[in-house]
């Protein structure tokens, strides 16, 4: 099976061409049957168990298994057809027995214990210095042995293995309900008046829409981004847009793709699991390997931000129900009315108009300044390569080498349109992690971002607003921290990093493009080249902290409602909408709206990877303010504070811990009112 062949492309790339569907379960099985040999022969082993001979050994035992793993996890995200989606029943279950019978082994746990042990000991009588990178390896492994049940006794092991089980599932079918309930809704409209406000791109997508759905006349709208955003923002008829926000917050809420038994027992089964393992709640248990370390620190950190900028948003509203009465409009403002209401009075305060920007970032223009600010930070450069097999017809893929002397640094994916086959949002993941062979061969990265724009018609090319071009910068800024990569084994590179770190090298890149040297490199006319005029560009800067406190808020509330669910006992709620309800009272600033939910679609804690981490956002945007400002201070495109930024932090990956990280970076560590300073809140 191609799938199990080592590729024979360039750069070893994924044959996607000659991957199907059928072929990925007898994969898995391969690849499963592979990791359990190289177990018993780790158990076989007859010397005293070391770094080497166990804690490597291991490392690398389920290589095979999770390189399909993760081609599938990606293709089900990006392009999960029916078929695709199906399989996790199939791929789940083997995937988590695997994980599960190597975490709860004794005699493997022994062995890892005893190496861990004899290196303490090497260090202490010996004076053998392992290095940094070797030793956190080492702690991590041991530590996930005992994170995942190792010391628990049988009737615990059995439990731990049902829950994790059950969490297998549930977690692809909540994604799948979020999709499916995305892709059902349209609203197909017909007349002229109903569309009144909305960009002439936007309605040629939506008349593309409608086309490639059998409508002959009209424009199709759905709850896809680059449809249901634009239509918040612009759409005069406020009956239709509260049709469509509606529909966009009442995802996963109701019959037949209702997520809420679903949001209670992933909530309930963490619980379960954390007092398995001898923690309070699952924020105890994840807090426990993030910066943060307690959620007390997270609880006072997200209430000091709430203190700060909930007075501010709150007059940020009255300004704008002030505003909507100057302009004749006397509704009370409700959840829908805020997108179009406060487009209009940011225009009128800066004399700014987001449509008249969106000319000067044609998608490709805007890549091209992604490269331009890469190459100028960390020397690197990006080069179609056209000779890679993709996944589907719309993805890139780039080269990528060091400008000075041409060394390869890995390959970079970029899949940018909205489908039907992919989840909402952006995102940035790997088809393969960069590590180190024994042979001292330097295995490099492919990385890949995925986002949901508005694909190009043969009348509009794509497009983007100013916060579409952040998010291109935000992914950048992930796709970075795994290209640049220099680490020796393979669980700690790239951005195996704690959850609350992972967001610095994204967040940072957004930093660049608020500022006019960073603008002036890439914002030019689709059509004739000519710079963004310099009015429009000091109107973008100086609109940065439009908002601010109102913005701060909707983040906090999110982050309110993630430790809602993990810094307690879920097990009682009965009513997900009541609950939600009343975990997000104390940031309430719009009404909150029967039939609608938060928690149902809320992807990144009930089947991603920030379960109890939302805050981490928040967490890191102060990380990077911080490391931002030392920029500000010796020029922004300053290559020895880049090249400090590389080496301490994007270079290191998870090497150690990233308190450690950032003040190897910055000479201390990060001053925690940076980010109310930068949004004008401090």
């Amino acid at each position: 099976m191609p799938i199990t062949e080592p590729s024979t492309l360039p750069y070893r790339a994924v044959p996607f061409d000659r991957i199907t569907v059928d072929q990925f379960v007898p994969a898995l099985e391969h690849g499963i049957q592979a990791a359990r040999q190289k177990v018993a022969a780790i158990k076989a082993e007859t010397g005293e168990p070391d770094f080497f001979n166990t804690i490597v050994s291991l490392e690398k035992a389920t290589d095979e298994a999770d390189h399909i793993a993760t081609i599938y996890s990606n293709l089900r995200l990006a392009h999960g057809n029916k078929e695709l989606l199906d399989l996790s029943k199939e791929m789940m279950p083997r995937l988590i027995q695997l994980t599960s019978d190597i975490n709860l082994d004794e005699e493997l746990f022994d062995r890892v214990r005893r190496a861990v042990q004899q290196m303490d000991h090497q260090e202490k009588k010996a004076g053998y210095q392992w290095t940094v990178e070797q030793k956190t390896l080492a702690d991590r492994m041991y530590k996930s042995f005992v994170r995942n049940g190792a010391l628990l006794d049988g009737e615990g092991k059995k439990r731990l293995r049902e829950i994790d089980g059950k969490l297998g599932l549930l977690g692809p079918q909540f994604s799948e309900n979020v999709l499916n309930a995305t892709n059902r809704f349209e609203m197909h409209l017909l007349k002229s008046e109903e569309v009144e406000g909305i960009p002439p791109s936007v309605l040629a997508t939506a008349q593309q829409t409608a086309r490639a759905r059998g409508y002959q006349d009209g424009w199709v709208f759905t709850l896809h981004a680059p449809s249901s955003l634009p239509f918040l923002r612009y759409g005069v008829r406020r009956d239709l847009r509260e049709k469509l926000w509606r529909a966009l917050q009442s995802r996963g809420f109701a019959e037949p793709f209702d997520n809420r038994p679903i949001v209670k027992s992933i909530a309930s089964l963490r619980y379960d699991r954390a007092q398995l393992l001898g923690f309070k709640t699952f924020a105890h248990y994840q807090l426990a390997e993030r910066m943060a370390e307690h959620p007390q620190k997270v609880v006072d950190f997200l209430d000091h931000l709430l203190k700060k900028s909930l007075p501010r948003a709150r007059q940020e509203l009255a300004d704008l129900k002030l505003f909507m009465v100057q302009n004749k409009c006397t509704d009370s403002i409700m959840p829908w009315d805020y997108a179009y209401w406060a487009h209009k009075l940011k225009e009128q305060q800066y004399s700014y108009d987001v449509e008249a920007t969106r000319p000067y970032f044609e998608l490709s223009r805007v890549l091209k300044g992604a490269f331009d600010h890469a190459s100028k930070l960390f020397d690197l450069k990006f080069e179609p390569l056209d000779s890679v097999p993709v996944y589907a017809p719309d993805v890139q893929v780039y080269r990528v080498t060091k400008s000075s002397d041409h060394t390869f640094v890995g390959l970079f994916y970029t899949d940018f349109y909205s489908r039907a086959t992919k989840s909402p949002g952006a995102w940035c993941t790997r088809f393969r992690s960069q590590w180190v062979e024994d042979n001292g061969e330097d295995v490099r990265p492919h990385v890949s971002i995925v986002c949901n724009f508005a694909a190009p018609t043969p009348d509009h090319p794509c497009l983007l607003n100013f916060q579409e071009v952040l998010t291109v910068f935000h992914e950048f800024g992930h796709a970075l921290h795994g290209l640049l990569s220099r680490c020796r084994y393979k669980s700690l590179s790239c951005t195996n990093v704690y959850r609350d770190f992972v967001e610095l090298p994204s967040q940072m890149m957004e930093n660049w493009i608020k500022q006019k040297p960073s603008l002036e490199l890439f914002a030019q006319h689709h059509k004739n080249g000519e710079t963004l005029p310099e009015n429009l560009m000091n109107a973008i800067i100086a609109a940065e902290n439009f908002h601010a406190g109102y913005m701060m808020v909707r983040q906090i509330r999110f982050g309110l409602l993630d430790f809602g669910w993990y810094h307690q006992d879920p097990r009682q709620v009965e009513d997900v909408a009541a609950f939600e309800q009343q975990v997000l009272e104390p940031a309430d600033l719009l009404p909150s709206i029967g039939g609608t939910n938060v928690s149902c679609s809320f992807e990144h804690i009930f089947s991603g990877g920030y379960a109890a981490g939302y805050y981490g956002y928040k967490w890191a945007e102060v990380l990077d303010a911080d490391a931002f400002e030392l920029f500000l201070e010796a020029g922004i495109f300053s290559r020895d504070i880049a090249g400090r930024f590389q080496r301490t932090i994007l270079e290191r990956g998870g090497t150690d811990h990233p308190a450690v990280l950032y003040r190897e970076f910055r000479g201390r560590d990060p001053d925690p009112d940076a980010l109310l300073r930068r949004s004008g809140l401090g």
